[in-house]
C-alpha cells in the first residue's frame, strides 16, 4: 500500500484477484481502487476474503475468474474456464444478500465506469 501511496497516480485502478484483509482494502478504496474477486472467495478457507466481499461497496467492487487458475467451487482442480466468472458472481450476490441480475448490472457498470475505453456487450 505505501507504494500505491507514495507513487501519487493521476487516477485509481484495479487490484486484481484480490486476496488480502479488510485493512488493506479499505486502504486500497480510501485510495480510489477497485476491488476484483475471483473464485478464491468460494474456497473453504477464504473467510478473510468474504468478509471483505461483504463490505466492500457495491460501486467498487469487480468479479473475474483469473482463468486459467482459481477455478471457483465446484469446479475447484480443473483449469478455468472464462464461463466460470457466472460462478464467481453467483457466488458473491448471494454472500451480499443480492440478486444475481442486480449484482451483474452493478459490477458491470462498474467495469464500464472503470475502463471506459472498453467495448462490453449489453
Amino acid at each position: 500500500m505505501s507504494l500505491l501511496r507514495d507513487a501519487a497516480l493521476p487516477q485509481a485502478g484495479v487490484l486484481h484477484c484480490f486476496t488480502e484483509d479488510w485493512d488493506m482494502a479499505k486502504a486500497a478504496l480510501d485510495l480510489g481502487f477497485y476491488i476484483s474477486l475471483s473464485g478464491i472467495v468460494t474456497f473453504r478457507n477464504a473467510d478473510a476474503l468474504r468478509d471483505v466481499a461483504r463490505q466492500v461497496p457495491a460501486d467498487r467492487l469487480l468479479v473475474e475468474t483469473d482463468s486459467p487458475y482459481l477455478a471457483p467451487i465446484p469446479h475447484r482442480g480443473k483449469p478455468n474456464l472464462p464461463e466460470y466468472v457466472r460462478d464467481v458472481a453467483d457466488y458473491l450476490a448471494m454472500l451480499r444478500g443480492e440478486s444475481c441480475e442486480r449484482f451483474a448490472e452493478q459490477t458491470t457498470q462498474n467495469f464500464k465506469r472503470l475502463f471506459p475505453l472498453a467495448h462490453v456487450a449489453g
